[in-house]
């Protein structure tokens, strides 16, 4: 069951960092919690929700929980919205968008894939995208966006232009990494001097349909896939990564990527 946080709950279905602040802030006082919103649902109707810290143009994306096996990722996802709530001078000027579970259904079930089989991290538009055997482990569905949970965090993509992306996975074999997608080296660089891991280029194995090819390669996004060391218990994950989140929260900010809505 996925921990509850206690936040504001914005009735908009979907909330942009320009528009978006709590009704109480006057501009005297530090930012009020997240602006909870409501994205859409998982194939089995399980809602995917954003909080949504400051405002202002090109805003960090947080994402966690792509595959439901790697649960970490949600973990340090929670935390950050945690944390970002208590602390909001963090923020630094910055808006921050929080999706910490992308896939609930495979999440309940412990599975890579969502409940229809199709691994999310392979479902995206991009050009190497193929059809795929439903047997293999990374199946990228029928068709590109042919899963609602893809489709959703297209479309927030679309509608917010980040200026950076944060992607959250976890990775076995002491293969943890800043793995860095368009021009994200600098970040990755940055995130490496708080937790450590190796900054990469590659993952080392091909990933047709990935978020990070989309996002990143192709439509020109920083964007930083932090793959957890598993199985590291998650609490040691968000210990060992607090301090990089923040830092690459605060880096400079790029330019909002024209995506040509």
């Amino acid at each position: 069951m996925i921990r509850r946080i206690a936040m504001i709950v914005s009735t908009a279905a979907l909330v942009g960092c320009i528009q978006a602040r709590p009704a109480a802030y006057t501009g005297q006082t530090p930012p009020l919690p997240a602006v909870r919103a409501l994205l859409g649902y998982s194939v089995e109707g399980r809602p995917i929700e954003s909080f949504t810290f400051g405002h202002g143009p090109a805003p960090v994306l947080v994402l966690g929980g792509f595959h439901g096996n790697e649960q970490a990722s949600v973990y340090v996802a929670e935390e950050l919205v945690s944390m970002l709530n208590g602390s909001p001078t963090l923020l630094a000027g910055r808006c921050v968008v929080v999706v910490p579970n992308v896939n609930p259904d495979g999440y309940v079930r412990d599975t890579r894939k969502n409940v229809r089989g199709v691994d999310l991290n392979r479902n995206f538009p991009t050009g190497n995208w193929v059809p795929s055997d439903p047997r293999d482990g990374s199946h990228g569905g029928p068709a590109s966006l042919s899963e609602p949970e893809s489709q959703i965090v297209l479309d927030l993509v679309r509608h917010l232009e980040p200026g950076l992306i944060i992607s959250i996975h976890s990775i076995s074999r002491n293969r943890q990494c800043n793995n860095f997608d368009g021009p994200g080296e600098a970040v990755a660089a940055l995130m490496a001097t708080h937790n450590g891991y190796p900054v990469k280029p590659s993952i080392g194995y091909p990933t047709p349909g990935s978020f990070g090819t989309w996002a990143g390669r192709e439509l020109g996004i920083p964007t930083i896939t932090l793959e957890l060391p598993r199985p590291a218990p998650a609490e040691e994950c968000w210990a060992t990564n607090r301090e990089a989140l923040v830092a690459a929260i605060q880096h400079e900010p790029a330019q909002s990527v024209a995506l040509g809505k």
